[in-house]
């Protein structure tokens, strides 16, 4: 005897040939007509919102100040900075908040992969599982809880991501207190200060550090760099101006080079990358 799930699928598709036979219409000229006038309604739309973006930018369309629909340009980006907190985009809001909820590392693999995944596959497989003619939405109780229950969910979740405050450097400036306790520099506060600089101003995003950071560009570890015999005057320089040494990787963090720190905060880097001289 038949599945009852196939019997209700066959049902269906005939009833669906049937009404495509009695009141359907020919894809040309009819549904090809319908999705040209849509796609031109698109492009005009967009051409009307740009011009209205360029031509309402006060002064000579430098994109300086604002318009009706923001700026043209930003002001060009600054490699050296560190007070510049990296968020995406306002649609991906409520995954940029699911990662805050699982900690690094050992659950954050359930918010980047598991969690998605599961999504994508329940979306994909739906239509297989759902093989009901039924549509009104009273009738289909499950459906609509699981929906409303998706959207309040994803809601909920862009409005913390778009509201969550972060520090700059949060990930790494909250290892400071471990890296000063485990390199014995946690009563030197230059050396802690400059450990700050380091984890705010992104060189964990070249270099490694007892375990955090992720090494790119063939920046080397720094957890033992102190080893060297260098002075914290030497490493303030090097830092300073990196070219000057035959480093044309790395970015100048002087300012008199085009960098964010001043003289201050250089030697305080300088007393850090010295105290750096491996775990006691």
């Amino acid at each position: 005897m038949p599945n009852e799930r196939v019997v209700e699928r066959q049902r269906v598709f005939k009833q669906y040939k049937e009404d495509v036979r009695e009141r359907g219409k020919r894809f040309y000229p009819y549904a090809m007509l319908h999705d040209t006038i849509m796609s031109l309604v698109v492009v005009v739309v967009i051409i009307a919102l740009t011009v209205v973006w360029y031509w309402s930018t006060p002064g000579d369309h430098e994109g300086v100040e604002s318009g009706w629909l923001g700026k043209l340009y930003d002001d060009p980006a600054d490699p050296g900075t560190i007070n510049f907190i990296p968020r995406p985009d306002w649609y991906f809001y409520f995954l940029f908040y699911l990662l805050r909820v699982f900690k690094w590392p050992e659950s954050v693999i359930l918010g980047t992969i598991g969690i998605p995944t599961l999504c994508v596959l329940l979306l994909l497989a739906l239509p297989f599982i759902d093989v009901r003619s039924e549509r009104r939405p009273l009738h289909r109780p499950v459906a609509m809880v699981a929906g409303v229950l998706v959207i309040l969910s994803m809601g909920v979740l862009t409005w913390k991501g778009a509201t969550a405050e972060e520090s700059l450097g949060s990930e790494l400036v909250r290892e400071v207190p471990r890296w000063a306790e485990e390199q014995g520099f946690a009563d030197n506060p230059e050396a802690v200060a400059g450990a700050t600089l380091f984890a705010e101003s992104g060189c964990g995003n070249c270099h490694t550090y007892l375990g955090t950071g992720s090494s790119n560009l063939g920046a080397p570890d720094l957890s033992e760099i102190g080893t060297n015999g260098k002075t914290p005057e030497q490493f303030a320089r090097y830092v300073e101006n990196p070219s000057a040494f035959g480093n044309n990787v790395m970015s100048s963090y002087g300012e008199k080079f085009g960098g964010a720190f001043d003289d201050e905060q250089l030697r305080q880097v300088g007393e850090f990358l010295a105290a750096s001289k491996g775990p006691k």
